[in-house]
């Protein structure tokens, strides 16, 4: 195991959205949006944990790099299911910010969870997924019906 050496690449600018959903009860939704969560203001709260947990993300990632960040922006928006999570992460640096956007959705979705779970303990973290890249050497990627994981090659069976 080792930390990649990034030392010879360029700095270049470079982005990453990465979005999460956060599944709850109508009116925990509700409540969010009234402002009456016993807790404090849930939106807020879940920004700045985003905007935190971005800039702390090799302290959970054992072989992410440290790297400056340059923005952080979260945003939390309410749809039918519950609440969705965009946070976007820009640098000027060796290595991108996908981890960290990752980071910062998950830390956002479970900041809402934990100042709300009074209410609703039912509520499902899912879909924390990448939705762009840009910058680097591979240059941008985008999220699409054609960027789904492949199905992985059936496992040959070890012999007995």
């Amino acid at each position: 195991m080792k930390m990649v050496d990034v030392g010879a690449k360029p700095k270049t600018e470079r982005v990453a959205v990465a979005t999460a959903l956060l599944r709850m009860l109508p009116a925990t939704r509700e409540r969010i949006l009234a402002g009456k969560v016993e807790k404090g203001d849930v939106l807020a709260a879940a920004r700045l944990a985003g905007i935190m947990a971005a800039k702390r993300t090799p302290d959970f990632v054992p072989l992410c790099h440290p790297i400056a960040l340059s923005g952080v922006e979260v945003t939390l928006e309410p749809v039918a299911q519950g609440l969705t999570i965009r946070a976007t992460v820009r640098t000027v640096d060796r290595t991108g910010v996908e981890m960290e956007a990752l980071t910062s959705a998950c830390a956002a979705a479970l900041t809402v969870y934990d100042m709300c779970k009074s209410v609703d303990r039912g509520m499902v973290v899912e879909a924390v997924q990448l939705e762009h890249k840009s910058g680097g050497r591979s240059g941008t990627w985008e999220r699409g019906e054609e960027s789904s994981a492949p199905a992985r090659p059936a496992r040959k069976r070890a012999k007995r």
